[in-house]
């Protein structure tokens, strides 16, 4: 805005700008979800679980085991432990970003190099193939540690860049535009899956290029939010400064008990997001291995989850305007378990009952997800957003390990894939159970925030 214009505006020149710059970050901000959540869908949840575990049953003994680093797993349980072990890396590197975001107020240069460390490590599925399975693991530690460190400081803007009213708003926005380009390239991917051979390309070479094109999207869209988020100054009394994971993490958490209710709210979080984040990781396999699906049906049915976790985001976003977020979620939770519970009497070899059950899971993804991300936005006291967001987000990636684990194990016991679906109803029951227990408007009031008008 120029001076003259400026002038002429009057008083209210500022507080327009202002709220310009607002908006712009808010745009920026969106992008970033639109660029990293191809990994979640076209990675994670479609292609390197059937890839990686069919890559592992080929290098697999006469019993069916891989052996990396001389430990016995069974093929079929390598991809779940393997989610485990990039959570636990997570862990260790969360709250050391965190803290250095809170301490030095340089939340971009730290979301860029998580961003950019895990968009090479996800464009260099390109070269899986064989019997590489210690490699595909490698990379996939690597690209979730990777995301996990990145979302601790992308939702850190959260509370910066949207008043206590706009949250959700804003909250299931991102999530809708991350939906968004997750249909957008899984579209690509079926076509080009689909049509390998008029390509001039084999199976695998198709799901190489798609897991690598993964990599180069997120790269590239990352550009938009780094250029149009700001970095916002810091206190000087130099809180948060940056010591061992265990360390930090301990020390969040021991702050966090002067505030017992936001630690409340992240234990139920952590619970039932557990949940969440299994079904999302392993859905994939359980298909292609317990029902038998081929890898088009897959794809088409996380493409249904993407279309319609876009409108259950949003809908879900205005339901919370209605009946307050902590409802709403309760509400996604009861559905969640209805649909573990469906999932395990579901027949092989019967595509549309799978599709019935994507539909389900696509209303209540993104929903579940954005709002308890708003609502914990709330809860968080000022000037400690990244250091806070480090230990939600390790109940929303990095201490998801626990979920992948029970699925694995349950597996390797038991080799049945149904069993280890339905041992997760307790996450959703038990996180229910938790949240409920939560009063969120006196949470946010403890946390020294304005109570909104409905939470």
């Amino acid at each position: 805005m120029s001076t003259e214009t400026a002038e002429s505006a009057g008083p209210s020149g500022p507080d327009t700008a202002e709220e310009a710059g607002r908006r712009r970050e808010q745009r920026g901000w969106y992008f970033y979800d639109f660029a990293c959540s191809v990994y979640s869908t076209s990675v994670l949840t479609v292609f390197i679980g059937p890839y990686l575990t069919s890559i592992a049953k080929a290098a697999a003994d006469t019993d069916g085991f891989v052996h990396p680093l001389g430990i016995p797993v069974r093929a079929g349980s390598l991809f779940a432990y393997t989610v485990s072990v990039s959570v636990v890396l997570a862990v260790i590197v969360m709250p050391i970003a965190g803290a250095a975001a809170d301490r030095t107020g340089r939340k971009k240069p730290l979301l860029a190099a998580a961003a950019y460390t895990g968009a090479a490590a996800t464009t260099g599925m390109f070269f899986l193939d064989g019997h590489r399975y210690l490699l595909g693991a490698f990379l996939l530690i690597v690209a979730n540690a990777a995301i996990s460190v990145s979302m601790v400081l992308y939702n850190a803007y959260l509370p910066q860049i949207a008043g206590p009213d706009e949250r959700d708003r804003v909250s299931s926005r991102g999530w809708a535009f991350g939906y968004t380009s997750g249909a957008l390239v899984l579209v690509l991917n079926l076509i080009l899956y689909t049509g390998h051979d008029s390509f001039g390309l084999s199976e695998s070479d198709s799901v190489r290029i798609c897991l690598a094109s993964a990599g180069l999207w997120w790269g590239a869209f990352t550009l938009v939010p780094l250029r149009r988020l700001r970095d916002r100054g810091v206190a000087a009394n130099g809180e948060g400064a940056v010591g061992s994971g265990w360390k930090q993490l301990l020390a969040t958490l021991r702050d966090m008990r002067r505030h017992p209710l936001t630690l409340s709210f992240l234990l139920a979080y952590l619970v039932y997001n557990d949940g969440v984040q299994t079904v999302i990781s392993q859905a994939s396999v359980y298909g292609s291995e317990e029902l038998g699906l081929d890898q088009t049906t897959l794809i088409t049915a996380v493409l249904l989850v993407q279309v319609l976790a876009v409108a259950g985001a949003l809908g879900m976003g205005r339901l919370a305007r209605s009946y307050g977020a902590k409802r709403t979620i309760l509400g996604s939770l009861v559905v969640w378990t209805l649909i573990l519970v469906a999932g395990y009497f579901l027949p092989s070899g019967a595509p549309v009952y799978f599709y019935v059950l994507a539909s389900a899971i696509g209303m209540v993804l993104g929903g579940s997800q954005a709002l308890s991300r708003s609502l914990f936005s709330h809860l968080v006291p000022r000037g400690k957003e990244a250091e806070y967001f480090s230990a939600y987000e390790m109940s929303d990636r990095g201490l998801s390990w626990l979920g992948p684990l029970v699925f694995g194990l349950a597996f390797q016991l038991t080799g049945s894939y149904r069993d280890a679906i339905i041992s997760l109803v307790i996450f959703f029951v038990a996180g229910a159970a938790l949240l409920a227990r939560v009063p969120v408007r006196r949470a946010v009031a403890a946390a020294g925030n304005p109570v909104p008008e409905r939470i």
